[in-house]
Parts: C-alpha cells; sequence; structure tokens
C-alpha cells in the first residue's frame, strides 16, 4: 500500500469539499442566514487548511494501482460524508450525527432518501447544500479531481475505475486527465441548459438551481414536502426529459459532438436503455388508464415517474406507492435495473443486464450445440472473461450486502414491502421505496443502527460495491514491497 499518496490524494479531497462550501456560503449572504454563513465559513477554512496541511507534501512514491484506488474512492466518499454532515449539526437543522451523516451520503452518492418529515424548514444554505452534494457525487469528486490537477498519470485510470459506474470505463479519449475534463464539460454544459429551461419556465432561481443540481446527479432531495408535484406541466416534462439524458452513458453525448451520430444511436445499452424505458412506461400507462381513464394525462405522469426511478433520480409528482400491484411491480424491475455506464445513475446498470443475458443466451446455445463456438460482443466488440468474471463477483456481492442489510433492517420490526424496499432504494441509490420509505414517506423511523447499515449501502451502491470490501480486507493494509 502507498500511504504516502493516499494521504496527499484523501487531503486534496479534504480541501476540496472545504472549497465547496463556497456555494452555500452565497445562498447563506444572499438570504441573509448569518449563523449559517459563520457556520460555513469556519468549516470551509478548516477543512481547506486541514486537507493543505495533508497534501503539502508531495509523496516520495507516486505510483499506484488498483488497491489504492480502491481504497482511495472508498475513503474518499466516506470522508466526505462525515466532513459534510457536520453544517446539519452545528447549525440545528439536524442534530443527530447518524441522521445528518445519513442526509449527506444520501446526496452524495445521489440515492436522494431522506430522514426528514419534509426539508422546508431547513435554512436555505443547507438546502443549498444538500442539492449541490448530488451534483458533487453525480460525476465523483476524484473525477473531477483528476480534471483539475495538474497530474493525470496513467494511473489515474484505477481510481477512475474505482468511482466510475458500470462493470467497465475506457476512456474517451487516450489520456485519462482529458477523458475527465470532457466528461465534466458535458456534464456542466447539460446542467446549465437544465437550470436556463426550468428558469425559462417561470420556477423561481433557488428552486431551480436546487432542481437542476438533483436532477444532473440523479439525486432527487426536493427543496418542497410534495418534491416536484407544485410546479407546473412543463417544467415536470424538462426535468422528465433531462432525468433521461442523465441516466444515459456520457461517451454517447461525445460522440454525438464528434459527428458520430449513427455510432451513437448503434450502442446497443442506450437503445436497451430506451426501451425498457418505452415498454415499462407504455405497461403502467396502459395499467392506469384501465383503472382511471384519462390517457394523455396518465401517460405524462407515469412518463416522470419511470424516469425518475430508472435513472434513480427519485423525484415524484405523485404517490406511486397507491399505484395498482401490476404497475408497482414493473417500477421495482426500474429499481433494480437502473440507468446506463457512465451515466449519473445508478443501480445495477444497462449494460450489466445486457451482458448477463447475452451470457446466458450463449451457455444455453452452446449446451444445445455443444461444438458451435459462439463470441459474446456487444456494439461488435468482444466482451473479455474478465469483464464477465466482474459481472458475475458484483452479483454475488450485490446479492450478499442485499441479505445481510435485510436481516439487520428487519431487526426494526416495520412490514416486509418497507424493510425490502428501503433496501433496495439505498443499494441501488433510487431513494424513495415502497410502503412507509415511499414518496411521502421518509427513513427517518429507522434505528441508528439501520441508519448505518443503510448508509453503508448507499456508499457500496454507488462506488459498484467492491471498494468497501477491499477497504475492510487485511491484505490491503500491507505496504509495498
Amino acid at each position: 500500500m502507498n500511504y504516502g499518496i493516499i494521504r496527499y490524494i484523501i487531503g486534496k479531497v479534504i480541501e476540496i469539499e472545504g472549497a465547496f462550501f463556497v456555494i452555500p456560503v452565497l445562498t447563506a449572504l444572499v438570504y441573509h442566514e448569518w449563523s449559517g454563513l459563520g457556520v460555513y465559513v469556519l468549516l470551509a477554512c478548516l477543512y481547506m487548511f486541514a486537507g493543505f496541511i495533508m497534501s503539502s507534501k508531495e509523496p516520495g512514491k507516486k505510483e499506484f494501482y488498483a488497491r489504492e484506488g480502491y481504497v482511495l474512492a472508498a475513503l474518499a466518499w466516506i470522508i466526505m460524508s462525515i466532513l459534510g454532515a457536520i453544517p446539519f449539526v452545528i447549525t440545528g437543522d439536524i442534530p443527530s450525527m447518524a441522521d445528518a451523516v445519513f442526509e449527506i451520503a444520501s446526496g452524495f452518492t445521489t440515492t436522494g432518501a431522506s430522514i426528514l418529515t419534509s426539508p422546508e424548514p431547513l435554512l436555505k444554505c443547507n438546502l443549498m447544500w444538500r442539492s449541490f452534494s448530488h451534483w458533487i457525487g453525480g460525476m465523483g469528486v476524484l473525477v473531477f479531481l483528476i480534471a483539475i490537477l495538474p497530474s493525470g498519470g496513467g494511473e489515474s485510470i484505477y481510481i477512475m475505475r474505482a468511482e466510475s459506474t458500470g462493470p467497465s470505463v475506457g476512456k474517451i479519449v487516450p489520456r485519462i486527465k482529458q477523458t475527465s475534463k470532457i466528461l465534466y464539460e458535458i456534464y456542466t454544459a447539460l446542467t446549465f441548459i437544465l437550470f436556463v429551461l426550468l428558469v425559462l419556465g417561470r420556477m423561481p432561481v433557488f428552486d431551480a438551481i436546487c432542481l437542476t443540481f438533483g436532477a444532473a446527479g440523479t439525486g432527487g432531495f426536493g427543496i418542497l414536502a410534495d418534491s416536484v408535484a407544485s410546479y407546473n406541466t412543463y417544467c415536470q416534462v424538462v426535468i422528465t426529459i433531462f432525468m433521461l439524458l442523465f441516466g444515459v452513458n456520457f461517451t454517447f453525448f461525445y460522440m454525438l459532438l464528434i459527428g458520430k451520430a449513427r455510432d451513437a444511436f448503434r450502442m446497443e445499452e442506450v437503445r436497451g436503455y430506451l426501451a425498457i424505458y418505452c415498454a415499462i412506461t407504455l405497461l403502467i400507462t396502459l395499467n392506469l388508464w384501465a383503472q382511471n381513464g384519462h390517457f394523455m394525462h396518465q401517460l405524462q405522469q407515469v412518463s416522470f415517474q419511470t424516469s425518475s426511478v430508472m435513472t434513480t433520480t427519485g423525484y415524484s409528482t405523485q404517490d406511486f406507492n397507491a399505484w395498482p400491484q401490476f404497475s408497482k411491480i414493473l417500477m421495482g424491475l426500474l429499481m433494480a435495473i437502473g440507468g446506463c455506464t457512465g451515466s449519473t445513475g445508478g443501480g445495477i446498470k444497462v449494460s450489466r443486464i445486457l451482458v448477463y443475458v447475452k451470457g446466458i443466451i450463449k451457455e444455453i446455445s452452446e449446451q444445445v450445440h455443444p461444438r458451435r463456438v459462439k463470441v459474446l460482443r456487444v456494439d461488435g466488440k468482444r466482451v473479455d472473461d474478465s469483464i464477465l468474471r466482474a459481472i458475475y463477483i458484483y452479483l454475488a456481492l450485490y446479492t450478499l450486502i442485499f441479505v445481510i442489510s435485510l436481516v439487520i433492517v428487519g431487526i426494526d420490526g416495520y412490514d416486509w414491502e418497507t424493510t425490502f424496499s428501503a433496501v433496495l432504494a439505498t443499494i441501488n441509490n433510487i431513494g424513495p421505496g415502497f410502503g412507509l420509505v415511499g414518496p411521502t414517506g421518509n427513513f427517518g423511523m429507522f434505528s441508528v443502527m439501520s441508519k448505518l447499515v443503510l448508509t453503508f449501502d448507499m456508499i457500496a451502491g454507488r462506488l459498484e460495491l467492491i471498494p468497501l470490501f477491499v477497504l475492510l480486507m487485511p491484505d490491503t493494509w500491507k505496504k509495498n514491497g
């Protein structure tokens, strides 16, 4: 283990988190929240000073590998969640540290699960920090670090692989630093366009900023008790479209920008993602239309909910908890599937489902025709055995964490629907589930132990499970020979 590089990069992460406090500081100034202003300014100075001290001495050995990449990702997200929770505690908006860590971890991991009955009583600066954490976590703080730091050697791919979503991470361009910059440029451009469109729809500027951060990061923290239901149809439609866009692999947008539109629309994952979305949206719409009528109204509302759940954003315009059982089952499937690889969305990912299904078809075909050798391909490229192994390991770890979490959270004694969907919603970074944790509910009633387990699930889900397991393995901490 290269402890020097761990210290150096974690120091930079703490320093950057302090710098990010400029957003709630400006908010506190605008709304004259002097107590909140003092808290954020003080903590910003402390974090930036501590981070500067930790990273002032460059490591003797700058080389690092997959092990350090996983440890850096896990430590960075845990430390950011703990430090990011402190303003909530000091200002008194969320007095319990366990609750505050749950809330901000939910923000950074873009889950959107909340312990609050209503966010409206919070200070504006805390509401802004809560929403901004979605934007920070959407693309990843370490990817941001790679983009802005002067050094960006080949080792950076190990950090990117540990923090990015999906079974494999490639480079858009040969240099990983340039790849990170391109990703953030696309991310920022889409964010700005969404903000402008919401303001043009007469949404208040503060609301537009917060909801834009939430939609861009596919997070889902609302600033009103009814999430997005109070806003006009235009704003709801705009958010629906952009949630879908942020759930798409960002390589798709890059290919469009460089004039490879045909190749972009041939991406199997993107086509699968849109096909699943359209099919389930239509099925749920027909189910609700058969019971309640008003086809176009149902289509608009269902389009929003399915976009929100599939991209794991978590905004809501109505309580899908009250939908028929058939529709709720389909929503549960969307919760598990999630968005695309290389997007800000959570879940298992469409790419994994695609490869897994193709792998099953391949195995069945080889059983029927033993002499026929069938190569597994996605987008015309052969899928390596290493990627298949990684997918199987992911699914095994996913099942293990899910079952253990279910048992521990089940000790609280809530109904099966609430307990099961709480674990499903956190490990897939969705936010709302069913039962008591549905769109109109919250996670505040769980015990401290359950909240800690669900916080672990959120971070594990955002980091694709493996980094936290690597962090807990004794062999990880042995010094490099």
